[in-house]
């Protein structure tokens, strides 16, 4: 039987609430700011292409993960709260890590590129461990995705 321990779940839970504070965010934001024709929200695309160019592929990255880990949180109750839990934080965790991928592409700290990395790696084995919990079968075995295609090499 798989054991979870109390961090982990803990983590998952506290994950849950903040994602919930997200949605509230960006549910307003997304009341305030509609898409450009590129499909960066207005408000950051008059910031970032005015005042940060370097950023706007960045700031694109991001916000598209941002709406499909929105997307694919959109999911209906299935009868079972444990599997409702687990179909609400895949989304949220992989939305990380996409992000942190991102992160890895553009950013030029090296303490946030290995944070980025981090991240990638203890949320990809929060989603396995949610997904045995309840019994679903593992995505197919692949590297960890800590160093992307397309990042910048650094000095």
């Amino acid at each position: 039987m798989l054991s979870i321990h109390k961090s982990t779940l803990f983590r998952a839970i506290l994950g849950f609430v903040q994602v919930m504070g997200i949605a509230v965010v960006a549910a307003a934001a997304e009341q305030r700011s509609q898409p450009s024709p590129d499909g960066i929200p207005d408000a950051i695309c008059s910031s970032a292409k005015g005042e940060f160019p370097e950023e706007v592929s960045y700031l694109s990255e991001n916000a598209a993960a941002m709406k499909r880990m929105m997307l694919d949180m959109a999911v209906g109750p299935t009868g079972d709260i444990d599997r409702d839990f687990v179909l609400l934080m895949s989304p949220h965790h992989q939305g990380a890590i996409n992000m942190a991928q991102a992160v890895l592409r553009h950013g030029r700290n090296e303490q946030i590129r290995r944070l980025a990395q981090e991240i990638i790696v203890t949320q990809q084995q929060e989603i396995a461990a949610m997904r045995l919990a309840v019994g679903d079968p593992l995505a197919p075995s692949m590297p960890s995705p800590t160093q992307v295609a397309g990042s910048r090499e650094r000095p």
